[in-house]
């Protein structure tokens, strides 16, 4: 069985999903970083397919950059310019080609974090 990579972003200022973000992927490489991937969230803060799906899904050193700046703004949550978070780069690794990794993202204006989930 071949693993893969899913997301979830959480508005934890407003309680709700996340609907809209933009999201880019990049495996990270001796090369730098390639761009392998773009989504954007639906109406459950959840990308429609896997952001890795299993056919793509290798191990390595991976980045989710997470827009947060547009979507802030688009749902009137930017009080000021310059954002405190604009854009949220997430860089993890994946070691187990047979696992589900899932990186959820848990944002608000002024604070994020993530885990490992389920």
């Amino acid at each position: 069985m071949t693993g893969y990579l899913t997301t979830h972003v959480l508005d934890t200022a407003r309680g709700t999903p996340a609907e809209g973000l933009h999201i880019s992927l990049f495996r990270i490489g001796a090369d730098g970083a390639e761009l392998i991937a773009r989504a954007v969230t639906n109406r459950d803060g959840r990308t429609d397919t896997p952001i890795l799906p299993q056919g793509a899904f290798e191990t390595g050193v991976y980045e989710l950059v997470f827009h947060a700046g547009d979507y802030l703004r688009a749902s009137g949550q930017a009080a000021a310019e310059p954002l405190f978070l604009d854009v949220v780069p997430l860089r993890f690794g994946i070691s187990d080609p047979a696992a589900h990794y899932h990186v959820p993202l848990l944002l608000s204006p002024f604070g994020y974090s993530t885990y490992r989930g389920s």
